[in-house]
């Protein structure tokens, strides 16, 4: 029988290794996905810094944003006139939009304003701007305010779950403001959920919902994590003297 040297086994080790792996990973996508399979981000050099909770709240972030991205989209399909005020389609509407608000632009139609005076100015029946643009941008600004104004996480960045709690609660007002406050001539300021005798269309209502979820979440994680830490730190105290290794001869 043939004898193999230190590399060899290294090699056969790590081949069994990702087989492992591999085999573990197609027992997590083992169930059926009918309507589309969990997809994950590719993986880069930044998650080294991020912890658990770094990545979640990053994870949350970024899934927000796309809702917001999403929610124009449905507004502009529903309310042509506005992307016309600012752009020479729908799609080119929501790609200005979406790069405002990554690159930390300001917003013409808001004149300076941000985060929930953004959000009180785009909601105004004499708002005569791209209402769509303005609601959308006030939105994702009152977001990414209360998380420090940053969108990716790293162990050095704090998260203050209050402000994330409060942008939760601005975001449910500034929905049922949008619903129920009129233009002078009666009209909705945008038309988004639709009701009638032979049709329902909540998706604008569902996205939304989904938005000010994932906001409870972090922050009722943030509160969690700061708590469970001092818990930690008392456990440790305590059960130290417990812990210790005792003698065996």
């Amino acid at each position: 029988m043939q004898s193999w040297n230190r590399s060899q086994w290294r090699a056969a080790a790590l081949q069994c290794l990702a087989g492992v792996l591999l085999g573990g990973l197609g027992g997590c996508v083992s169930a059926p996905a009918p309507r589309g399979a969990v997809q994950g981000e590719k993986f880069s050099a930044e998650e080294i810094w991020q912890s658990d909770s770094n990545r979640m709240v990053t994870l949350a972030m970024r899934d927000n944003l796309e809702s917001l991205w999403l929610l124009a989209d449905k507004l502009y399909q529903r309310n042509p006139r506005e992307w016309k005020k600012s752009a020479s389609s729908r799609e080119a509407a929501v790609a200005q939009l979406r790069k405002a608000v990554l690159e930390r632009q300001p917003w013409p139609d808001l004149q300076g304003q941000r985060d929930i005076a953004a959000l009180s100015l785009a909601l105004q029946p004499q708002f005569a701007g791209d209402r769509v643009a303005g609601f959308v941008y006030a939105a994702a600004d009152t977001v990414i305010t209360a998380h420090g104004n940053k969108t990716r996480f790293t162990l050095v960045d704090g998260l203050d779950a209050q402000h994330v709690f409060n942008a939760a609660r601005n975001l449910e007002v500034a929905n049922w403001i949008l619903n129920s406050r009129r233009n002078a001539d009666g009209s909705s300021l945008l038309l988004s959920n639709h009701i009638d005798d032979s049709q329902r269309n909540l998706s604008f209502e569902r996205e939304m919902g989904k938005i000010i979820g994932r906001l409870d979440l972090v922050a009722s994680y943030a509160t969690e994590r700061y708590r469970r830490s001092v818990i930690g730190y008392g456990q440790g105290l305590v059960a130290g003297p417990f812990l210790q290794f005792l003698p065996v001869r």
